[in-house]
């Protein structure tokens, strides 16, 4: 079942934490209590690596990442990525880019197999993304929105994307990326996904202010409980749909 936690009274808990199947960055000089919540629940599967990005806390929307590798700016400082290359697993490739869009988190969206990119990245960076992290990439929109990575969140399980994401939007993507896609929020309706959950294949950790309606959508599309109730999911979807049509 997801977690609810927040940084420092912050509920946009992905801006301060990427989540893979192997390694989960979050932000250095936090309260020590957010640590423990994280360590908790994942130190005893992967490493728990505390870092920044260009002496900056937003490591989430910066870096992008799954189990084979991770990508961060150019930004990042020598002694910034020496810290993370020691800490991640060995058989993690870590590389920095070279790129202009460099919120690399906001703009690519990827699990173990594909990346969803932002339409306008380069193509250069579409290669290194396709290289480093072993994926099939393409250029996409979600609901309209350049920002891939930051209304939509995807594990080798499922994804829940913007809520304003069409039915067919939604099937395009399953088909494109081969999980189930639901439309759904965090944090009490917003649509910023990525700014408030992050999600592996076993665990998920959402924003304190989540809903337990949202928890458990986010329990059934990532498949972290298989008891829940699919008809909470099919009334949430309707819920959209009606929200849409008005």
């Amino acid at each position: 079942m997801a977690s609810r936690i927040r940084y420092e009274g912050n509920s946009e808990i992905g801006v301060f934490a990427k989540l893979t199947n192997a390694y989960c960055l979050v932000t250095d000089g936090g309260a020590e209590s957010f640590y423990h919540a994280i360590e908790g629940e994942l130190a005893n599967d992967i490493p728990v690596v505390r870092c920044s990005v260009a002496g900056c806390r937003f490591v989430g929307r910066v870096t992008v990442g799954n189990s084979k590798g991770l990508l961060v700016p150019n930004t990042c400082t020598d002694a910034e990525l020496r810290h993370i290359r020691n800490s991640l697993p060995d058989g993690v490739v870590v590389q920095r880019i070279e790129e202009r869009l460099t919120a690399l988190g906001n703009c690519v969206v990827v699990n173990d197999h594909v990346a969803l990119v932002h339409p306008d990245i380069d193509r250069d960076t579409e290669e290194i993304i396709a290289d480093v992290l072993g994926v099939e990439v393409f250029r996409q929109t979600i609901a309209g929105n350049a920002l891939v990575g930051t209304y939509s969140v995807i594990t080798n399980n499922g994804g829940l994307v913007h809520p304003k994401t069409t039915l067919e939007d939604q099937q395009e993507l399953a088909s494109l990326l081969q999980i189930p896609i639901i439309a759904g929020t965090v944090n009490r309706g917003s649509d910023v996904i990525a700014g408030g959950l992050i999600a592996n294949d076993w665990t998920a950790l959402c924003g304190l202010d989540t809903t337990s309606t949202e928890i458990s959508v986010i329990d059934n599309i990532f498949k972290l409980d298989e008891s829940t109730d699919k008809d909470i999911v099919g009334e949430m979807r309707m819920s959209l749909i009606e929200a849409m049509a008005k």
